[in-house]
């Protein structure tokens, strides 16, 4: 673990590009292409391992813990699905589900009541529409209730390998900062990335930015000292950029932590989640 720690810290120590705060001329597309793609070449160094944090069997699951992770952990989801699973394991269980049932069940991971609706409204969708299963097309998903284009594009690239890019919280505020886009609106955002990579980068782009979105550039102290693409970074200087300072803010594998999978892959290079927990935070003490 201190190994992994120190790296970034050495890669940031590096003379920043002509994009680092304050310069003056503006960056070409042709500048602004290359710089984002090897900042994903560079991510792709750092996360290898990068997959969806949550836990999954199927692409029915993932569409369920995808739906249940908004304004949530995954953590708190990967804790919540078990006995959710074991309750109801297929559309037709959950679209039959008695709706007060179901709400305590997933009560963990907040509006409860919401995303009860959206369960047993996508369940009977795929049980009505779909034959109970899980359709792989972009248009065919976003038809369910509950599903957007960010949870559609996590189920098809994680379940179906079909490349998409999943603009979250973390990857919109990591685009911006890095001045991919300027953009606010998630499938503007969307838009504007998927311009400036081939579409086989997609859906590992995507896992990357979430990656070090949670582990290194947080939204209120980016640990920028220990930041391993700190050179090619418009932004550095925003957070902590003393080396040691930054390397205690660092969370999950990268500080030495659990991450949020309780079943990770086995090249994950961390350790699991616990099954259980305080449901304030997650395994860094990190509320988001």
């Amino acid at each position: 673990m201190g190994e992994q720690a120190s790296e970034p810290a050495g890669k940031a120590g590096r003379k920043r590009s002509g994009t680092a705060k304050g310069a003056d001329a503006p960056e070409s597309r042709l500048a602004l292409v290359r710089r984002a793609r090897r900042i994903n070449r560079e991510l792709a160094e750092v996360y290898p391992y990068a997959h969806p944090e949550l836990d999954f069997r199927n692409p029915f699951e993932l569409l369920v813990a995808t739906v249940l992770s908004a304004q949530t952990t995954d953590l708190r989801v990967n804790r919540t699905t078990p006995a959710l699973f074991a309750r109801y394991p297929t559309p037709e269980d959950m679209a039959a589900a008695v709706p007060e049932e179901l709400e305590q069940v997933i009560r963990p991971t907040g509006f409860f009541r919401a995303k009860a609706r959206s369960l047993i409204g996508l369940s009977a969708g795929l049980r009505d529409r779909f034959g109970g299963e899980v359709p792989g097309r972009l248009e065919d998903l976003v038809t369910l209730p509950g599903v957007g284009r960010k949870t559609a594009n996590v189920v098809l690239g994680n379940a179906f390998g079909v490349p998409g890019v999943t603009v979250d919280t973390h990857f919109g505020r990591l685009v911006r900062r890095w001045r991919w886009t300027a953009e606010e609106d998630p499938e503007k955002v969307e838009a504007v990335v998927c311009s400036l990579f081939p579409k086989s980068e997609w859906t590992m782009l995507s896992h990357r930015v979430i990656f070090h979105g949670r582990r290194i550039c947080h939204a209120r102290r980016p640990a920028c000292g220990a930041c391993p693409i700190a050179p090619l970074c418009p932004a550095y200087g925003e957070g902590e950029t003393d080396p040691e300072k930054a390397r205690k803010l660092l969370k999950y594998e990268m500080g030495g932590y659990p991450g949020q999978r309780l079943t990770p892959p086995p090249d994950y290079p961390g350790r699991p989640a616990a099954p259980s927990a305080a449901d304030g935070a997650d395994a860094t003490g990190d509320p988001v």
